[in-house]
């Protein structure tokens, strides 16, 4: 393998698909899916921001969630379709620490609000008379500024010690960003510390998140089912199976990826579960909020109907 030359700062990303034809169309198709995830999410938090019936405790964290969703997109598949379309694969050191801050930032954040989210709708079905107190507006402001803070700290700590690895194998990665399995690999020192640190934030950001879902909405579930309305149970049942598919796009492939043994990692294994919690679900997740949400779709209808010229 090519040794690593330590007058350069420069990496060189493999990418997604190869340099041919069909790589071009399913590149084709990466952008579609992008530009769909940036108008569906930017969609999403202006709809919220506009819309006063929306200003909410859930739509406020649904409106970050979104934020997030559009930020976590743009941070790989820009440089991905860049490198592809002009055939350089490098990416800088400066800008391998840029993409790692904003993707590491997002997937961490992102795990604690939809915590948050699962919090949310738990004391709205099981608690409803305590809802204006637990879920105030300021309540509501800690957990989004918790979520952002704690995602961009755990960002900064990786992001700096990956940098500073010794990497002394080839500096090609075998992904389509900047991620720190794919660097790992690379490093010519024993990185045993470094994969329990990484352990660690994925049972805090991740593990740890998804246990509170799943214990809230065992609870809501157990509300939902001794409903007497049935209007008020479908209803509750729709907003909970909502969230909880968002969840699973999100948490499912991120937990394999980061919680298997380096043993059983591969390359192109890590690559197409990649795609799905940084293409797939940010594109994914306000087509799912849209559609079966009520409250979401007629404050739609109201915006669209606020710009649609007048008949006199």
């Amino acid at each position: 393998m090519e040794r690593w030359n330590e007058t350069s700062n420069d990496f060189s990303l493999l990418g997604l698909f190869p340099q041919n034809q069909n790589g071009l169309l399913l590149l084709f198709l990466i952008i579609f899916v992008f530009v769909l995830a940036c108008l569906g999410n930017s969609g999403m938090t202006a709809l919220i921001f506009l819309d006063p019936r929306l200003h909410t405790s859930m739509c406020f964290l649904l409106s970050q969630l979104s934020l997030m969703d559009l930020m976590y997109i743009s941070s790989t598949v820009p440089k991905m379709a860049i490198n592809f379309l002009s055939g350089q694969k490098s990416i800088s050191f400066l800008g391998c620490g840029v993409q790692s801050f904003f993707f590491l930032t997002m997937a961490g954040s992102e795990g604690l609000i939809l915590a948050s989210m699962a919090y949310d709708r738990f004391v709205a079905i099981c608690h409803p008379l305590h809802y204006p107190i637990r879920m105030s507006k300021r309540m509501c402001l800690k957990m989004i500024l918790g979520s952002w803070t704690l995602g961009s700290i755990n960002s900064v700590s990786h992001t700096f010690y990956i940098l500073h690895l010794p990497y002394c194998r080839s500096r090609a990665i075998n992904h389509f960003f900047y991620d720190v399995p794919a660097m790992v690999h690379l490093a010519c020192m024993d990185t045993w510390v470094y994969e329990y640190m990484v352990f660690v934030s994925t049972v805090v950001f991740l593990l740890l998140p998804f246990l509170g879902i799943t214990v809230s909405y065992g609870r809501v579930l157990y509300a939902v089912f001794h409903m007497r309305s049935k209007e008020g149970r479908k209803k509750a049942f729709t907003t909970c199976s909502t969230h909880l598919t968002v969840v699973t796009f999100y948490y499912a492939p991120f937990v394999y990826t980061y919680l298997r043994p380096k043993t059983l990692r591969s390359p192109a294994e890590d690559k197409i579960l990649a795609v799905f919690y940084t293409i797939l679900t940010p594109m994914l997740n306000p087509i799912i909020y849209s559609l079966r949400n009520k409250e979401v779709l007629g404050a739609m209808g109201r915006v669209c109907g606020m710009f649609s010229p007048r008949k006199e």
